[in-house]
This record gives structure tokens, C-alpha cells and sequence, in this order.
């Protein structure tokens, strides 16, 4: 099944209130804040041997990997949105 399909719901609403592309970008969004809540909620457990307290060396990588990713999608709607207004 299409990510399309499955958020069909999820992209209407937003892709009415901020346009296709920002819309997308939005759902894309929030489905990488819920693997970063999933990730981070899985790094409480698998904690570092090496640096106590942290999570493991993949979590970390993992985690880093997402929040890069949604700060990029950050930027390019922000970018949308400037070019709008």
C-alpha cells in the first residue's frame, strides 16, 4: 500500500490548510517525529556501554539521521512559504 493511501486522511487536511507541497512536507514531518518518539523511546533501553547514560552508538546515528531530516523539510517549507507570501 502507498504512503498516499495510508495518509490519505492526514495529507487532505494538510495539504487544504498549506497547499500540496507544504502539505506533503507536513505529513512527512510528523511521520519523522513519530519514528524519532519510537527511536528515542527504544534508546532508554538499549543504553551505551562506552558513555553511560546515552543511548547506544546506532540509536544515536539513528536519531541524528531523523532530526537532520526534518530540519531540512523545516527549511524547504519555510522556504514555500516565503515564496508564497
Amino acid at each position: 500500500m502507498s504512503v498516499l493511501d495510508e495518509k490519505r486522511a492526514e495529507l487532505e487536511q494538510y495539504e487544504f490548510m498549506m497547499g500540496k507541497s507544504r502539505g506533503r512536507l507536513a505529513v512527512a514531518l510528523d511521520t519523522l517525529t513519530d519514528a524519532l518518539t519510537m527511536v528515542g523511546q527504544h534508546g532508554v533501553y538499549c543504553q551505551s556501554a562506552r558513555q553511560p547514560g546515552k543511548p547506544a552508538m546506532d540509536i544515536q546515528i539513528v536519531v541524528k539521521g531523523i532530526t537532520d531530516a526534518k530540519e531540512l523539510i523545516t527549511s524547504v517549507m519555510e522556504e514555500l512559504r516565503q515564496q508564497k507570501g
